[in-house]
């Protein structure tokens, strides 16, 4: 295997590390593209009339994959053969079209999960793409950013953490399984009636989580839509939607008010603790002490912003799965006990994220490449969870796989904090359809995913209940 070039010449020059040259007025929900010549959230930026190139160039000219956009609609839809593809020619490859380091072989991207090499420090690139009419708005939207523990690498990241690692372990979460039971059943009850037409995503999948959350953290329901809009608007921000300077604008203000309102509601709570989240960290006695109330407030609008749009994906993504495949629906069906095996292969074979964004923090080889600091790295966990080196038969759907250590979650320091709760509502809102609705089946076949490097996530599911 020849190696990647990693001489100056090889990689397009430029004074931002993380740029990437794209197509004009792609929407890249990660903030890769943005209309012609216009910086976006990642710092790429797009080339008025650019065509993405159909490969790369290798040393000395040589011809080498012929590499694919990966916001290209057909690849953004079904990603999974050209992933497969990518990996099997290179598991570390050099994107020149996308400016990063593609990481999709499973060791490889385990070490880089493990190594402190591989930074997940990545704000400053946020703050570099907002246009200069709304800098003055930037400064405090980004400070708060600064205290989410994605961004922040051990033992910063760990000293975060640990304020929430009693609260998200799998026993506390468990005390919520009679609430979200109940609120599942309700909910489907109004709206999905045996016999007719609706929409998976719109019925239950995506308000169930922003409920179950909601009532986690402490938020009251009068509050819900202001709660729900401001966290809307920040996805926009952190997952690159905002293109425009009153889009920006919009974004940064929005992350403003819900730290007003997560300030409001932990001086709320220190007065008159309540059974939630906020509560039980502030009883721990840990904030002011190992972390400041500043640090806790700004963690409070990561984890509202996070949860639900993973596990709605999650609850999608699962039922797409067993519908498209009926023996599998039928083993799920006759053992309810598969359940949350069905929901834990779908995190490997379909899962909510493709990929997490990180930044070599120093030069070191990962699977005999080069890799220089400042060099942008996408952890294509896609890939990874598909690699036929781990899992055998990696391409199909098995709710009944034993050796299902993946990678839908993350591994290491960043594994997902929330995941208790996310497998506790995903495998609540599944057991419920397949139990409660044994005509239920898909309305359509083809399905319109949103365009997002980093989400794996469907407009809508149509059935027939």
């Amino acid at each position: 295997m020849t190696t990647t070039p990693t001489t100056p010449m090889a990689r397009t020059t430029t004074n931002n590390p993380t740029a990437v040259t794209t197509p004009a007025r792609t929407t890249c929900p990660v903030g890769m593209t943005s209309p012609a010549g216009a910086t976006s959230p990642a710092g790429m930026t797009s080339a008025a009339g650019a065509t993405c190139p159909v490969g790369a160039t290798g040393p000395a000219g040589v011809n080498a994959f012929a590499e694919r956009y990966l916001l290209d609609p057909e690849i953004n839809a079904d990603p999974y053969g050209y992933l497969n593809a990518l990996r099997d020619h290179r598991p570390v490859y050099w994107s020149a079209m996308h400016r990063a380091w593609l990481v999709t072989g499973h060791e490889p991207l385990m070490r880089c999960l493990r190594d402190p090499a591989v930074s997940a420090e990545r704000v400053r690139p946020l703050m570099d793409a907002v246009p200069e009419g709304a800098r003055d708005d930037a400064e405090r939207a980004f400070a708060i950013l600064s205290r989410w523990m994605v961004f922040n690498d051990p033992p910063q990241h760990r000293r975060l953490r640990q304020v929430f690692q009693e609260q998200f372990a799998a026993r506390a979460v468990g005390r919520y399984r009679t609430f979200v039971e109940r609120a599942t059943r309700a909910m489907l009850t109004r709206r999905a009636v045996p016999g007719a037409t609706g929409d998976v995503a719109a019925d239950i999948a995506r308000p169930l989580p922003a409920l179950v959350f909601a009532r986690w953290l402490g938020v009251p329901p009068a509050h819900g839509p202001s709660f729900w809009y401001w966290n809307a608007r920040v996805g926009d921000l952190v997952l690159g939607a905002a293109q425009e300077e009153r889009e920006y604008r919009t974004s940064l203000q929005s992350l403003v008010n819900l730290e007003d309102y997560l300030a409001d509601l932990v001086r709320q709570r220190r007065a008159d603790p309540q059974d939630d989240l906020v509560s039980a960290v502030l009883a721990g006695g840990q904030i002011g002490d190992s972390v400041s109330e500043e640090e806790f407030v700004g963690m409070l609008t990561q984890m509202a912003f996070a949860g639900g749009e993973t596990t709605s994906n999650l609850i999608v993504n699962t039922v797409l799965a067993l519908l498209r495949r009926p023996e599998q629906l039928a083993a799920v069906r006759a053992d309810p006990e598969l359940v949350p095996a069905a929901v834990e292969e779908a995190l490997r074979f379909d899962g909510p994220s493709k990929m997490s964004i990180r930044t070599a923090a120093r030069d070191f080889v990962l699977d005999g490449r080069d890799i220089r600091a400042g060099d942008r790295m996408f952890l294509v966990t896609a890939a990874a969870n598909r690699d036929p080196a781990r899992f055998p038969d990696p391409d199909e759907f098995d709710v009944r796989r034993t050796d299902a250590t993946h990678l839908g979650f993350g591994f290491g320091a960043h594994f997902c904090i929330g995941a208790a709760l996310a497998r506790l509502v995903a495998s609540t809102v599944v057991s419920v359809l397949v139990r409660d609705y044994p005509d239920l089946a898909l309305d359509e076949e083809r399905h319109t995913w949103q365009l997002s490097l980093l989400n794996r996530s469907l407009t809508a599911l149509p059935v027939r209940y």
